[in-house]
């Protein structure tokens, strides 16, 4: 009598591939979370750095505000990208280099997270404005998950 090989039915290969690909399916939905957090996690570190920035450009302005009694001439009723420390052409952007100057006030400018891909040749992604209420109004507009971030400082009637 012949030995008799054992092979696999056709049905029972369709049982192992079905297995098989539903284990696939388990480890790739495992693994997406993971990577979904860690995208949420750099969203978020990029928009506290926007915060800290926005917030030091502001104060930055304040205390030059005190110091001279006056804002910064460049800072105008219509919102603008404020040009980067440095920058050789400055004419279509805020030009906020009296704040920079030796380092009185800042350093040198923050500079979006973003840029230069979301920034003006010479920008730092960031926006100023007076508004009519003599506030001054830093804002980051290319924040993630279209987060609105911005920081205001009032100076009163005497500037």
């Amino acid at each position: 009598m012949p030995k008799l090989r054992r092979r696999f039915s056709l049905v029972e290969v369709l049982i192992i591939t079905g297995v098989a690909a539903a284990f696939a399916a388990v480890a790739v939905v495992a693994a997406n979370p993971a990577h979904q957090f860690n995208k949420a996690m750099e969203a978020q570190r990029l928009n506290l750095q926007r915060w800290s920035d926005v917030n030091a450009i502001a104060d930055a302005v304040y205390q030059y505000a005190n110091d001279k009694a006056a804002f910064p001439d460049t800072i105008a009723a219509a919102a603008g990208e404020i040009c980067r420390t440095g920058a050789g052409d400055c004419s279509s952007l805020i030009d906020l280099s009296a704040l920079t100057a030796n380092g009185a006030y800042l350093v040198s400018m923050p500079v979006d997270p973003h840029c230069p891909a979301a920034c003006a040749a010479n920008g730092t992604g960031y926006t100023i404005v007076k508004d009519t209420d003599n506030d001054i109004v830093v804002t980051a507009p290319n924040a993630e998950f279209g987060a609105t971030i911005n920081t205001a400082r009032r100076y009163g009637a005497q500037h």
